[in-house]
């Protein structure tokens, strides 16, 4: 597969690139102004492990465009980064095409800590109808970032999918392309007493079923069988709020267990 990245200012004047087969490796030197960009390029679309910044675990994705640009964040959009993410002024960037042991493998399919709300080539992607007062720290990307810290909230690594109390909050994961799940584990935010939780959800899948879940007041995953089914994406939706006086339940992570498709 040949790739290639790119770092690209606001005008859209090249700063930095790389290209190479199947594995390319960027080093940046200079600090990144508002506006910047990583551009992933590739002439076949397909699995890669990406790592956008040193400070972010790299995730297993999956491209299906010739390209994805990814805004460096800045002010606000940066408070679900760690700390660490995007600073300085030295940056290792990489990226590389799966290898056939990895895209059989049984993993989290839901995982892409580098989805955001311009994403629409770098899968999964998560999308959710209602984020918490329009916050960063409470956008749809953060249930499917890996953090798991759920015992406080506002900032990294207490990411969250904020609801603003809306009882018709519905996520969607979309996997930009068929896979095969067997389990969805929901890991619930635990900021008691500031938090409440959800004693019901429903999971709807593009194979048309829904299914209807229990949930207890736990930050452990909670776990549920579904499959095996072949799907392209997933709903959570109809939360029902426990019957306690704070107002916002929410949630840290789901991740969804299975296969890639592959022969």
């Amino acid at each position: 597969m040949e790739l290639a990245l790119k770092i690209v200012d606001s005008q859209g004047c090249v700063l930095n690139h790389v290209s190479g087969q199947d594995e390319v490796v960027l080093v940046y030197r200079q600090s990144y102004c508002e506006g910047d960009c990583v551009v992933i390029e590739s002439a076949n679309n397909g699995h890669m492990l990406v790592a956008l910044d040193e400070a972010v675990p790299p995730a297993m994705t999956y491209l299906t465009a010739p390209s994805h640009r990814f805004t460096i964040p800045f002010g606000e959009r940066r408070r679900p980064y760690s700390t660490k993410a995007f600073e300085g002024q030295l940056h290792r960037i990489y990226v590389r095409s799966a290898h056939a042991d990895e895209i059989a493998a049984r993993r989290n399919l839901a995982l892409n800590p580098w989805d955001d709300h311009s994403n629409r080539a770098l899968f999964p992607h998560a999308s959710a109808n209602v984020e918490t007062r329009g916050e960063a720290v409470f956008a749809a990307r953060n249930a499917i970032d890996g953090e798991k810290a759920n015992d406080d909230h506002g900032f990294w690594p207490y990411t969250s999918w904020g609801i603003n109390r809306d009882p018709k909050a519905c996520l969607t994961i979309d996997f930009g392309r068929a896979v095969l799940i067997d389990e969805v584990l929901l890991y619930l935010r635990t900021d008691f007493p500031h938090d409440s939780w959800w004693e019901q959800a429903s999971l709807t899948f593009s194979d048309g079923e829904t299914l209807r879940l229990s949930l207890q007041k736990s930050g452990k995953a909670q776990r549920f069988a579904v499959g095996p089914r072949t799907i392209e994406w997933m709903q959570l939706h109809d939360l029902i709020k426990a019957d306690d006086p704070s107002p916002f339940p929410a949630l840290t992570q789901i991740e969804v267990w299975g296969r890639d498709l592959v022969g």
